[in-house]
């Protein structure tokens, strides 16, 4: 059980450090706001921490239970305009993290997109984002409206890298944007983080050999996705002789998946990351086999157990 005063006041200390450190000082103006740029900045990573549904959400939660640790907390308005105001020392506080943590020093990233709902796809009128938000399609939501996110997430669940376009931007023009950025920074863009140090593993949304040819003698990114269901890859065809003899049919059954779970668990390559970025599926487990194989992994041995 995590002790949410101890981790606010550790959190504090160390964006405290780094505020004073590696940024320039604070020159503002007129009167001091309600609070520095050290504390913004704790609290907004806090917010994103805890998981709130909603700014309004988070704002109700800090007024009732972090008066003690903020006493000059302001109004919900003004804080989130101070919240903006210092987004580009959120983003940097998040760099800093990813280097201190060494979250790239890892065998791949995984690459995905995901919805970020503004309002309600029903409604009429262009809403107070027009021009940057507008409709688009979610495996998990159904038609919405707002921004499609893309993340880059190593093995163990750290963020290295983010952007995001409108709800109906596919996952190839964000990618392309993605590995541009890298390629050649743009300050105001630096959410997107360093390049992965090896490949970044990628769903359908990403396919495509000629597009993954051309991000890579352009980009130099590596971008590897899971093979088609009638892939001629020797061993990952369903019921190839890479899989085990109780898993060779044309869909597993209930204890052949458990099996590929155990074999997968006991990689070197952790499955955790697939398992919150995609769902269990077929070509999930093919890709994950297949995956190990491109980077010249041993054979994986079986699992006593299954670790979920």
């Amino acid at each position: 059980m995590v002790d949410f005063d101890a981790f606010l006041t550790i959190l504090y200390v160390m964006v405290d450090d780094f505020c004073k450190q590696s940024l320039p000082a604070e020159h503002q103006p007129g009167a001091a706001a309600a609070l520095t740029r050290s504390e913004v900045v704790t609290l907004a990573v806090f917010g994103q921490w805890q998981g709130f549904g909603s700014e309004r959400g988070f704002y109700r939660y800090a007024r009732r239970h972090l008066r003690g640790a903020f006493p000059s907390l302001p109004d919900r308005t003004q804080f989130n305009r101070l919240m903006r105001q210092h987004a580009a020392a959120v983003v940097a506080c998040f760099l800093h993290v990813v280097q201190r943590l060494e979250a790239q020093r890892c065998a791949y990233e995984a690459l995905d997109g995901t919805a970020a709902v503004t309002r309600d796809a029903k409604r009429r009128g262009l809403g107070w984002l027009p021009g940057l938000a507008d409709i688009g399609w979610s495996n998990r939501l159904g038609w919405y409206e707002g921004f499609h996110v893309l993340l880059s997430v190593n093995p163990i669940g750290v963020i290295t890298g983010f952007g995001f376009g409108a709800a109906s931007t596919k996952d190839q023009s964000l990618a392309e944007t993605f590995f541009a950025l890298h390629a050649y920074p743009d300050p105001g863009l630096a959410g997107v983080g360093a390049p992965a140090q090896r490949a970044y593993v990628a769903d359908k949304g990403f396919e495509g050999e000629d597009r993954h040819r051309y991000w890579q003698e352009t980009y130099g990114a590596e971008v590897l996705c899971a093979p088609k269901r009638n892939s001629t890859i020797p061993g990952l065809e369903p019921g190839g002789a890479g899989w085990p003899a109780s898993a060779r049919s044309s869909r597993p059954s209930t204890p052949a998946f458990n099996m590929c779970f155990a074999l997968i668990a006991s990689a070197p390559i952790s499955w955790r990351v697939f398992r919150s970025v995609w769902p269990p599926r077929w070509r999930c487990i093919t890709s994950c086999i297949w995956l190990n194989q491109q980077l010249d992994r041993p054979p994986l041995a079986f699992a006593d157990r299954v670790a979920w």
